[in-house]
C-alpha cells in the first residue's frame, strides 16, 4: 500500500490540505479561498489573511481527512510550505503540522511553495520532467529556476520589483475591475485590441539578464489612464471599449515579457523543456504564447492545468522527494518569508 501525507498550504491567502499517496494519486483536497475578505482592498491584507487561516486551518484539516477517509495515525508524514510567502499566513501552517507532527510522532517535511508549483508539472504530466528550466508566475513571484531535480533548483532570476500578479491586480483596480485582477483582465482583455497601446516591455532585449520588471508597465498604464502627474481616478471615466483596449494592451506586455526570458533561460541553458506553475499560469493568452513559442524551437513544454497553478495543497506531494531522500524536519522548524534564491 503506498504511503500517504498529509500537506498542508497556508503561503498566503488560501488556505488548503491535501492527503496525497506515493504514486502522487490524490485522496483528497481542500481549499479555502478567501478572496471575499481582499475583495474591497484590491490585493491581499497580511493580517486579515493570517487571522482567516487560523479559523480555518482545523476545519479544513478535518475535512481533508475525512474525505479521504483516513485517520492521523494512518499518515506516513506531515508536510507544510515553509517558506517563501507572508509571515503571519505561514506560521499558521507551520505550527499545525509541526503540532500534529508532535502529537502523532510522525515525520515532519518542509515544502518550498515555488518549487511545488513546479512539480505541480509533475503531477499533471504523469511523467518525469527534470531536468527542466521552471518558470512561476504568481501574484507574490515570478521566477526562473534551473529544475535539476524536485529538490534541487537554482535561481536564474525574477523580478525585480513587483510580481506579474500583483501587477494584474494594481492594474485591475486601477481599470475599475474587481479581484482577483489576473481572472477579471483576462475577460475584459477578449474584448479589447492588445496593440491600442504601446506599452513598454522592461528588459525585454537584454538578453544578459533574465530578470522581469512590471513596475514601469504599471505607470505607463496609469499614465495611459488619467494623464502624467498625480493621475486623479476619480476624474476619469473610462468607456467599455476603453477599459478592453487598455486590458488587452497591458496583458500583451505582460505575457511577452514572460515568455521572452522563459524561452531566453531555455536557450541558455540548454535543456528542452520548459514548466510553468503559478497563479497567472492559469492565462490563456500566456499558455498560448508559451505553446507557440516552444513549438516553434522544438521545447518539451508542460503547464500545470488551471486547477493547480492557483495555490493549493496537492502540490506539496513534492514532499515526497525529501521524505524519500530522509530529508526530515525538526520541530524547530520555522517559517521563511523571503525567497530562496539558491538550491535547497
Amino acid at each position: 500500500m503506498p504511503r500517504l501525507i498529509l500537506t498542508i498550504e497556508s503561503t498566503c491567502d488560501e488556505t488548503a490540505a491535501a492527503v496525497v499517496a506515493e504514486d502522487l494519486t490524490v485522496r483528497a483536497s481542500v481549499v479555502a479561498s478567501q478572496d471575499e475578505l481582499h475583495q474591497r482592498f484590491s490585493g491581499v491584507v497580511p493580517e486579515i489573511a493570517a487571522r482567516a487561516h487560523v479559523q480555518r486551518i482545523l476545519p479544513v484539516i478535518d475535512e481533508t481527512l475525512r474525505r479521504a477517509g483516513v485517520s492521523l495515525a494512518e499518515l506516513d508524514a506531515i508536510a507544510v510550505a515553509n517558506t517563501p510567502g507572508l509571515a503571519g499566513s505561514l506560521l499558521v501552517g507551520v505550527v499545525a503540522a509541526k503540532t500534529l507532527a508532535l502529537a502523532t510522532g510522525k515525520p515532519l517535511l518542509a515544502i518550498n511553495h515555488l518549487y511545488a508549483h513546479i512539480y505541480a508539472c509533475r503531477m499533471a504530466a504523469g511523467r518525469e520532467i527534470f531536468p527542466c528550466v521552471g518558470l512561476v508566475v504568481s501574484g507574490g513571484h515570478s521566477s526562473l529556476y534551473r529544475c535539476a531535480g524536485p529538490v534541487d533548483f537554482i535561481y536564474l532570476g525574477g523580478t525585480i520589483d513587483d510580481a506579474a500578479g500583483e501587477a494584474f491586480d494594481k492594474v485591475a483596480h486601477m481599470l475599475g475591475l474587481p479581484y482577483p485582477g489576473g481572472p477579471a483582465i483576462a475577460r475584459a482583455a477578449e474584448r479589447g485590441n492588445s496593440r491600442a497601446h504601446a506599452f513598454p516591455r522592461a528588459l525585454l532585449f537584454e538578453r544578459e539578464r533574465l530578470d522581469y520588471s512590471f513596475s514601469g508597465l504599471k505607470t505607463a498604464v496609469r499614465y495611459a489612464i488619467a494623464g502624467p502627474g498625480r493621475p486623479d481616478f476619480s476624474a476619469v471615466t473610462l468607456t467599455g471599449q476603453q477599459v478592453a483596449d487598455l486590458a488587452a494592451s497591458f496583458q500583451a506586455a505582460v505575457v511577452d515579457i514572460l515568455v521572452a526570458k522563459a524561452i531566453l533561460a531555455v536557450e541558455r541553458t540548454g535543456l528542452k523543456r520548459l514548466c510553468v506553475g503559478g497563479g497567472v499560469a492559469a492565462n490563456r493568452a500566456l499558455r498560448a504564447l508559451l505553446a507557440a513559442e516552444t513549438e516553434a524551437r522544438s521545447i518539451d513544454l508542460v503547464i500545470a492545468p488551471p486547477e493547480l497553478c492557483t495555490d493549493n495543497a496537492v502540490m506539496g506531494a513534492i514532499a515526497f522527494e525529501r521524505l524519500r531522500a530522509g530529508q526530515f524536519e525538526s520541530l524547530d522548524l520555522d517559517a521563511v518569508p523571503g525567497l530562496v534564491r539558491h538550491a535547497s
